[in-house]
């Protein structure tokens, strides 16, 4: 019974030692050349990091859109818009809608908007204005309290409640 294994073991290596025979000989073939379609690109990070909208922030160059962000408007729920001021007048824009001089809104921030133009990003800053709407006390002057806000905070009783 142990036999039949090893007698049909031989059997195949003979097979192949006889397969083997039969191939051509390939001595005299020269070096294989890579070409030029074979070659892969080198890994670039930064066009990656890019198309998922990954990019340094000091990488990004200021808009030349005719455009002035006067507020952002940013939601966690994802419905952020930002409020542009052109030529055209005053509009609110949201992520993905296109402005007049053709970049698309990518992202919305706190301070700042992010648009693609011409294959790459710019960013347009909150403008602030120079005026200032809290003007702080001098340490001279004396604050009169004002009175009629409290006047509101005051608990009051009411006789037709029970408790």
């Amino acid at each position: 019974m142990l036999l039949l294994p090893l007698g049909y073991g031989c059997v195949l290596l003979w097979q192949e030692r006889a397969w083997r025979d039969t191939l051509p000989v390939l001595e005299n073939l020269p070096p294989a050349q890579a070409s030029a379609n074979n070659e892969r690109a080198s890994f670039n990070p930064d066009a990656i990091a890019s198309l998922l909208g990954l990019v340094a922030r000091e990488s990004l160059a200021r808009s030349t859109e005719a455009l002035v962000l006067r507020a952002s408007f940013v939601s966690s729920a994802g419905d952020s818009r930002a409020l542009l001021a052109g030529t055209e007048g005053e509009r609110t824009y949201r992520l993905g809608d296109t402005l007049p001089g053709g970049s698309v809104l990518r992202r919305i921030e706190v301070a700042q908007v992010v648009f693609w133009r011409n294959g790459r990003e710019e960013v347009l800053p909150i403008e602030m204005s120079a005026r200032r709407s809290l003007l702080p006390l001098e340490s001279g002057s004396r604050a009169v309290p004002d009175t009629s806000a409290t006047l509101y905070l005051q608990p009051t009783t009411d006789s037709g409640q029970s408790d």
